[in-house]
């Protein structure tokens, strides 16, 4: 295994800038996923990592050694791709042994290491099938145990789970996060999908515009974003967003005008320069309570309602038109039109300044606080 270091990475295709000075730390046996949206640059710098695509400026190290001309087979490294990229007219077995037979491996070595990895994959009984006798989830194992019998110092993941169907995902994470606990392997993982980031993650690296807007532990993401961007991103549903003004501070306490009147006073220390400032107010759903008083009270119009069994999403138009997401309980009796009033407690908020950066949140209450 390795430690992996990415130094003031860029790249540049001629005079477009898609990476700009990415620094990054990944220490052994750490699961590390990249998230943002597409185009944010998390897949080419995944691709610099592997040796797929040159460095413009910057140095990438691997156990201390900087491989920026290195070529991928040099690296200690292996990669699983989205699209499987198995050969078809090959079995299980040759597919996942075809690697070390470039390598010139020893047979017994050779059958020893798939043998071993179809074990952990739970391959064993089709390791004399070929892809086209395979499920999606079946040749996404082939494709991780043909990764595995290299015994690379760092896996990288290009998104495996896009290509499978929901119930697959599931299996196929937790299969994922069963052979990091096992393997106790670096990993590199790529997705869009901030559920498999939060799941499978000892830290999340998330990016935006080919910058990283935060580095972080799922809950450290969660409960305490440095940035708009990442408070939107991180969560599902997304974090609602509405503006407020402003209108008094004090040493560890600020009173926002709420949408629709009224006032709340909420614990960040904000400069006293703020006031009369619009800002923007974060709250998760989850955090929102119907038909309770709270710090931060929201009322408005439902305009959509969905059932999903354990637990009910209402869509509330408030008076400010601004759309928001309260989450109630499965058994919620919440229609079309009726008019609802919810509220959370001001530990539960954000705020973000006009720029889009948090202001900081004083004694912050223990179930708000990131679980590291």
């Amino acid at each position: 295994m390795a430690d992996l270091k990415l130094d003031q990475i860029c790249k540049s295709y001629g005079a477009v800038d898609v990476l700009h000075g990415i620094d990054l730390d990944v220490k052994d046996g750490e699961f590390v996923v990249f998230v943002g949206p597409s185009g944010c640059g998390k897949s080419t710098l995944l691709r610099i990592i592997a040796g797929l695509e040159d460095i413009t400026s910057g140095d990438l190290m691997i156990d201390g050694d900087v491989v920026n001309t290195k070529t991928p087979k040099d690296r200690g490294i292996a990669m699983v791709f989205q699209s499987y990229a198995l050969y078809p007219h090959m079995t299980v077995y040759k597919n996942m042994a075809f690697g070390l037979k470039l390598a010139k491996t020893d047979k017994a070595a050779l059958d020893q290491r798939v043998r071993a990895a179809a074990s952990t994959l739970q391959l064993d009984s089709l390791l004399d099938r070929r892809p086209s006798e395979l499920s999606g989830g079946q040749r996404q194992r082939v494709a991780i145990g043909r990764a595995i019998v290299r015994e690379p110092k760092v896996f990288l993941f290009d998104e495996p789970l896009s290509n499978l169907d929901a119930a697959l995902r599931v299996q196929t994470r937790i299969e994922i996060a069963k052979l990091h606990q096992k393997l106790k392997s670096t990993i590199v993982y790529v997705t869009h999908d901030q559920i498999e980031a939060m799941t499978l993650a000892d830290k999340i690296v998330v990016m935006n515009a080919g910058k990283v807007e935060q580095v972080g532990s799922p809950m450290t993401l969660y409960h305490h974003p440095k940035t708009r961007f990442v408070a939107g991103f991180i969560g599902s549903p997304a974090m609602n967003f509405t503006r407020v003004k402003i209108i008094a501070t004090a040493d560890e306490t600020v009173t926002v005008e709420m949408p629709g009147g009224g006032t709340a006073i909420l614990p960040f220390a904000v400069p006293a320069g703020q006031v009369g400032n619009d800002v923007e107010l974060g709250i998760r759903p989850e955090h929102l309570e119907l038909n309770r008083a709270g710090d931060l009270p929201v009322s408005g119009e439902v305009e959509v309602v969905e059932k999903l069994g354990d637990s009910t999403y209402l869509y509330v138009r408030l008076h400010n038109g601004d759309l928001v997401t309260l989450r109630a309980p499965g058994h919620s009796r919440a229609k079309i039109g009726e008019t609802v009033v919810a509220a959370a407690d001001g530990g539960a908020a954000h705020l973000f300044d006009a720029n889009g950066q948090t202001f900081a949140k004083v004694n912050c209450p223990a179930q708000y606080s990131a679980d590291e």
